[in-house]
């Protein structure tokens, strides 16, 4: 039995996102951008028509802007995050084995499912669609690559109506679409690779299907080996329906406007060494060691540059709040120079393990670490419950001049009360 494996792509997902909405933006060229508004992350299609390319900066597009009438939002990642748990939660419903491989993609095994894979496939996309508001395509293929590729041809064949099913070809028809495929839309080969693979005649993804694994290893790396086995249809990447908890936490944004002052670094700190903790404890881990690190704005060649981190130890393993705030403030401090006008803050948390492998010693205060869990999942549920930062820090500060921009965001209809989406009558 030949294996299926579907990936479940949102397209243009923050876009898609904000359309949800705002209905009277289909078929209107829109954008989302960076942190402070900096550069494109996600397009619409009518502005990938124009050719404007992804990371394209703002302020470089403002005059294309005004003339094609391209309606710009400010990132909402909290209703971004929202409506992809609402996506991921319906599309386990059609398998028993999911892999959340991004906030925008999904792979699921349809091995053995009984009919029409690509109509399928056409269910997924309407129920989503209908229950979410999300366009989506669908690829599916005996394996993880074939599958990213066949969601490629979805997107880009209108034939296909956003499903392609590389199992209901015949191999013929199959290597005269892959010959016409650009070898640098591989997962895994890339910008890079693409063009040290054109220089040995390796042009399509069907001259990369065909060419000797021993060769590409020697000259590549193992990886291609697998790549190239992966065409050919064994399936050398299996589905990790389980997530693997992250072995660094890293929390730093770009600030709304350039500062000297000492207070408003310990603030950013404290806010993204608050989030960071956050994020340790929804995986059950502890960390021992916290990485701080400033920097000002490298492209202002006209400033005096300072980029400089530290690496702060902690007496133990923990997932307080308060012992990583503690760190972060203590590293802070040896870094920073007030001549400089900074421009980031970052923090990093490292040397993480389950919180179930807490080692013992003899000097541990078990009623101290009770009162500690207590007070955390006290922070936790209060937060989730009534949105993040309803609790915190008073360290964070309630005027946060720092905070990144985000002129032109909408609103947050699904996380915040004040925001709740109100259906016109």
């Amino acid at each position: 039995m030949k294996r299926a494996i579907a990936l479940v792509d949102c397209n243009n997902f923050y876009v898609s996102c904000e359309r949800v909405f705002q209905p009277k933006l289909e078929g209107k060229p829109v954008v989302v951008l960076s942190n402070n508004d900096g550069c494109v992350v996600s397009r619409s299609q009518e502005v990938k028509d124009l050719g404007v390319t992804m990371a394209a900066p703002w302020y470089q597009m403002k005059a294309l802007a005004k003339r094609h009438g391209i309606v710009a939002f400010s990132s909402n990642y909290a209703l971004y995050a929202d409506l992809s748990s609402r996506v991921m939660s319906l599309l386990s419903q059609f398998s028993p084995q999911q892999e959340v491989y991004s906030i925008d993609e999904s792979f699921l095994d349809l091995s053995g499912m009984p009919g029409s894979h690509a109509e399928y496939g056409q269910l997924m996309r309407r129920t989503i669609r209908q229950c979410v508001g999300i366009p989506v395509c669908v690829g599916i293929a005996p394996s993880k690559t074939l599958a990213k590729l066949a969601n490629h041809v979805a997107k880009k064949n209108p034939q296909f109506n956003s499903v392609c099913d590389f199992n209901s070809m015949s191999e013929d028809e199959l290597d005269a679409l892959l010959a016409s495929i650009e070898v640098g839309e591989v997962w895994g080969v890339g910008r890079r690779t693409a063009p040290k693979l054109q220089e040995i005649g390796i042009h399509s993804v069907l001259d990369l299907k065909r060419s000797p694994p021993g060769r590409l290893r020697a000259r590549f790396s193992v990886v291609f080996e697998r790549i190239v086995s992966e065409l050919n249809g064994v399936a050398c990447l299996e589905l990790d329906d389980v997530p693997h908890d992250k072995q660094q936490i890293i929390c730093s944004r770009s600030f709304g406007m350039l500062t000297s002052s000492l207070a408003d670094l310990e603030q950013a700190a404290i806010a993204y060494t608050t989030r960071a903790v956050e994020k340790l404890r929804q995986q059950h881990s502890i960390a021992s060691a916290l990485h701080i690190y400033v920097r000002t704005n490298p492209h202002r060649t006209q400033d005096a540059q300072h980029q400089q981190g530290i690496l702060v130890p902690l007496d133990e393993p923990d997932d307080d709040t308060r012992a990583f705030c503690k760190a972060a403030l203590h590293g802070l401090r040896q870094i920073y120079r007030p001549e400089h006008a900074y421009q980031k803050v970052g923090v990093m948390l490292a040397d993480i393990v389950p919180a179930s492998e807490r080692p013992r010693t003899l000097f541990d205060d078990d009623a101290a670490r009770e009162r500690s869990k207590s007070l955390m999942n006290a922070l936790d549920h209060i937060n989730r419950r009534m949105g993040s930062g309803t609790l915190r820090l008073l360290g964070e500060g309630a005027n946060q001049s720092w905070a990144m921009r985000r002129e032109s965001s909408s609103r947050r209809y699904t996380t915040e009360w004040e925001d709740l989406f109100i259906c016109p009558s």
